[in-house]
């Protein structure tokens, strides 16, 4: 170890740790500006890099692959475990066509816009399959982390559509990275056999890492609870890594992983789902933040022109235009297929598929690269700044009760008898004004907290449920569907 070896390793914690600080703190303004929260990630990114206020020199195009792919497979974790089961059975069917005919669909109407403002058809085709795919880290970060409250359907058609589309959309990428290296070979003929053995494989090995996961966490008997996030996060390394070596999706089967873990009996589950909320917020900040510093934005300049053109195009006509036809057999709203056309957000995917050309050596990479960027900013702002306002004008946000100031959760390593239910009292319901002795509950049920406000209200004798309350009760599982009846549907926890 060299003398300056401790300051220097200091010096980059102690960066890291000033850009991570800083990108949250920008975080904040997202939801009074409208402008995505990854879009000012990026920007943080672009301010610390070689250009910026930062002059951080960085182009290591495989360690921001290596770190992309990393993020991203957390991030598609945590989406699975927080992803109700019964949902995605009912949207399994259109997401899966967004999610296969709609990449393809999309990338051939962009090559073709791409074409016409004046790029080859090399080009073209692979910018086109490269921006084909909707991104869920910026999915779930508009729908999860903005505060809005979307129809269950539609929210959950944009997440699963955006959790298994990048199969595809890596495939074309791959294929046509091959093309243009070298031009007139045959492989994309093995396009539709490589899509069908990477989603058949990444969902073979995400089922038996979400199935044997479940049965492991169900044996285990860990010394700490701090235990188990760490073996729910090997499980979808796992998933990810035994995917993709066995040619599969690996994101596909971080996905599957997760959704199926996640609608299991998970010890400690409110700590362990806090947990990989956490990991998969650090990945998003620390992987916008590395593609950031790869961007010189003077650069950006020399290809704004063809980028926004592009982007407008895929905004306002290509992603509206396949929703539209991809969406036909399922007879979803009108408003429904506008606004699912209008929410196709582009983000770190794409970036970190414009990688692939850059390391493969390919002609023109690096200006292929600097488009994609300028594609994925401006569509961050067309499309992803609007998403409220387009919420509210459609008229498509979910009837959901506010949520309460307080949660009440039981950390358990076993499944427990019984079960814990909240739900909100609407001034409608019949036991709005009741005294909680006199609530006709099942034997064994029992309310257990009132929040009120912001206040905690202890379930005494006399008192009486508000309109507004949030309130917490146990009771048998069976008994479920009467509780249901007095209370309405049980709020998510």
């Amino acid at each position: 170890m060299t003398p300056h070896e401790p300051e220097a390793t200091a010096l980059l914690l102690a960066t890291c740790g000033l850009l991570l600080g800083v990108s949250v703190i920008f975080s904040r303004a997202s939801q009074r500006t409208g402008v995505p929260i990854a879009l000012l990630f990026l920007a943080v990114g672009m301010l610390a890099g070689s250009e910026g206020l930062g002059h951080i020199a960085f182009d290591d195009y495989r360690f921001a692959f290596r770190i992309g792919t990393l993020a991203l497979a957390l991030i598609l974790f945590d989406g699975g475990l927080n992803t109700p089961l019964s949902a995605v059975r009912k949207v399994m069917a259109p997401a899966g066509v967004l999610a296969t005919l709609g990449v393809v669909g999309t990338a051939a109407l962009v090559a073709a816009a791409a074409h016409g403002l004046g790029l080859g058809w090399g080009e073209g085709l692979l910018i086109g399959a490269v921006v084909s795919s909707t991104d869920a880290a910026a999915v779930f970060a508009v729908l999860r982390g903005s505060g809005l409250q979307l129809k269950r359907r539609l929210g959950v058609t944009l997440e699963i559509e955006s959790g298994i589309n990048d199969p595809v959309a890596v495939i074309l990428t791959t294929v046509l990275t091959q093309n243009l290296l070298t031009p007139g070979s045959a492989a994309g003929l093995r396009i539709p056999a490589e899509i069908a053995v990477q989603l058949v494989m990444g969902t073979a090995v995400g089922a038996a890492a979400g199935y044997g996961g479940r049965h492991l966490l169900g044996k285990l008997a860990l010394l700490s609870g701090g235990l188990y996030p760490v073996m729910t996060l090997s499980l979808g390394l796992l998933a990810y890594g035994v995917a993709t070596l066995v040619h599969g999706s690996g994101f596909l089967a971080v996905y599957l992983a997760g959704l199926l873990l996640g609608n299991g009996p998970l010890p400690y589950r409110t700590g362990l789902l806090r947990v990989h909320d956490a990991l998969a917020w650090l990945s998003q900040v620390g992987m916008f933040l590395v593609l950031g510093l790869l961007v010189y934005p003077s650069r950006l300049l020399e290809v704004a022109w063809i980028g926004l053109g592009i982007a407008l195009l895929l905004a306002f006509i290509v992603r509206p235009l396949v929703v539209a036809l991809c969406l036909l057999p399922f007879r979803y709203p009108k408003k429904e297929v506008l606004y699912i056309g209008w929410v196709g957000l582009r983000g770190a995917v794409p970036i970190v598929l414009a990688t692939f050309p850059v390391l493969a050596g390919a002609p023109g990479a690096g200006r292929l690269f600097d488009i994609v960027f300028f594609v994925v900013v401006a569509s961050a702002l067309v499309p992803g700044a609007t998403v409220a306002w387009v919420t509210q004008r459609l008229g498509l946000q979910s009837k959901e009760p506010p949520a309460p100031q307080a949660v009440l959760a039981i950390e358990s390593r076993q499944p427990l008898q019984g079960e814990l239910m909240s739900f909100y009292i609407d001034e409608a319901l019949v036991v709005t004004g009741m005294p909680l002795e006199e609530l006709p509950l099942p034997e064994g049920a029992a309310v257990t907290l009132i929040v009120r406000k912001n206040r905690l209200v202890p379930p005494r004798p006399g008192t009486t449920l508000e309109a507004g309350d949030h309130v917490h009760l146990i009771a048998a599982p069976e008994d479920r569907g009467f509780i249901q009846l007095m209370f309405g549907r049980p709020e998510e926890e």
